[in-house]
């Protein structure tokens, strides 16, 4: 989701707002990256005001931290913080999968399976649709929920997690090739239990997904916790 001109049908302030914060979940910015409010106010083609106050928003949510001069840093990983993430989201959203998987429909578990076909066609060519594929297969499952408290949660844990995911969007293509990453095939086994009325196994199965990339993203951590990039 490339950032661009906003929309009329929306408020200015609002669309500025809302394509930064999909960017940020895509992993679309680097970790340490500097987002000035002149640049992102010409790439919008909008005031500064807008972008200024779009980062107010998002400082609020801990998915950017911003200079005193207005500007706006991406966190930087660490092996800690992604630790404490991966623990946060295996808890959240293995609840909201438990609570959500009874409520899903025969046509979203349809859904979810042609998102899976889509997934297995398009690993190797696209890695930033790969990723927005998977934040539409898993928020499908917590939507069903009925928890607005979760869906909260869960969307600012997957916020904080948007710097973590453009590490790995460069290791993607690579992982694939070598038989280490198949998002595909993990999302087929959450299906068949959801599909199997066994929801304490999706839930399981949530979590060894959330394990999976964990562990691939700590693969590039040293001893004490430094980052080497894919």
């Amino acid at each position: 989701m490339a950032l661009g001109p906003v929309s009329s049908r929306t408020t200015i302030q609002e669309a500025v707002y809302q394509q930064l914060r999909n960017a940020l979940m895509a992993g679309r910015f680097d970790p340490d990256q500097t987002l000035t409010i002149a640049s992102l106010a010409e790439t919008f083609g909008t005031s500064n005001m807008p972008v200024r106050e779009a980062l107010r928003r998002l400082a609020a949510e801990n998915a950017v931290e911003v200079a005193p001069n207005g500007s706006a840093r991406i966190p930087p990983v660490t092996a800690a913080r992604l630790d404490d993430l991966a623990r946060a989201r295996i808890a959240v959203e293995g609840l909201a999968t438990e609570l959500g998987g009874p409520r899903l429909t025969s046509a979203d578990i349809a859904l979810l399976e042609s998102i899976v076909e889509q997934q297995h066609a398009t690993a190797r060519e696209n890695v930033y649709e790969l990723i927005e594929m998977n934040q539409r297969f898993h928020f499908i499952i917590y939507r069903a929920s009925g928890s607005e408290v979760l869906l909260q949660l869960i969307d600012t844990l997957w916020l904080r997690l948007g710097p973590y995911m453009r590490l790995l969007s460069g290791a993607v293509a690579p992982l694939i090739e070598k038989g280490e990453l198949d998002p595909a095939g993990l999302h087929g086994t959450i299906i068949e239990a959801i599909k199997a009325r066994n929801f304490a196994a999706a839930r399981e199965a949530i979590g060894n997904d959330i394990r999976h990339t964990h562990e691939t993203l700590r693969s590039y951590c040293g001893d004490k916790g430094a980052w080497t990039a894919p």
